[in-house]
């Protein structure tokens, strides 16, 4: 007859008796936020709804976040990771300043396809957000776009400061325009035409071997 387990351990708890947090939850619970958010508006979902979406009873969600606005500040802190480690990486490695600038382009594309839903909820809902959260993202996110203009400049000597952030903010734009519009195109077909979309946004030939690509971050 098998032991019935009866540690703290097996049981799901710590030695003090506390329910021990599983890190795989945690992300089934992000998962179905940004999937429920991304189809319905952020401020329509319960906190029942998204355990119902990640087959958790509702009370099981509240063991990882204490609020619904604590999910959504770990959802777009998750996306603005991404995109910011994305960068770093490509900065970080070898290449030209075009190679540099292709690759930012790739990877933000990459995010686009692989975590639209998430990056449509950060679009929609950042300005739903405590103050402080809000700041703290739109803060990251200019220095993200600083990135891209600090590439650019000396790609585009012909543009002045003001044109280089609007050639960058078009070029973005193009990529997210996926976000809220469902070609119905296979993503190797989406992902070619939005690199060509943003590269003439830009004004510069897209590299043909932009380094290589950031590993994708695993963001807590």
């Amino acid at each position: 007859m098998p032991t019935v387990p009866t540690t703290a351990a097996a049981a799901g708890t710590t030695a003090g008796g506390r329910s021990r947090r599983d890190p795989e939850r945690r992300e089934r619970i992000l998962a179905a936020a940004a999937q429920l958010a991304s189809r319905r508006g952020f401020h329509t979902v319960g906190m029942a709804d998204i355990g119902a979406e990640a087959g958790i009873v509702g009370s099981g969600v509240y063991r990882h976040f204490d609020s619904k606005t604590a999910i959504l500040v770990a959802l777009l802190d998750r996306v603005m990771a991404r995109l910011q480690e994305g960068a770093g990486a490509v900065l970080a490695g070898p290449g030209d300043e075009r190679a540099h600038l292709s690759a930012l382009v790739r990877d933000h594309i990459r995010v686009a396809i692989e975590d639209r839903s998430v990056l449509a909820v950060y679009h929609r809902e950042v300005h739903t957000l405590p103050e402080e959260d809000r700041r703290r993202l739109r803060r990251l996110q200019r220095h993200y776009l600083e990135d891209w203009v600090h590439v650019l400049s000396p790609l585009r000597r012909d543009l002045a400061d003001g044109e280089l952030r609007l050639a960058v903010h078009a070029a973005i734009g193009a990529i997210q325009s996926t976000l809220f519009f469902r070609s119905g195109l296979a993503p190797e077909r989406l992902a070619e035409l939005l690199d060509g979309m943003a590269h003439a946004c830009l004004g510069v030939e897209p590299a043909t071997d932009p380094g290589p690509e950031p590993a994708d971050a695993a963001i807590e």
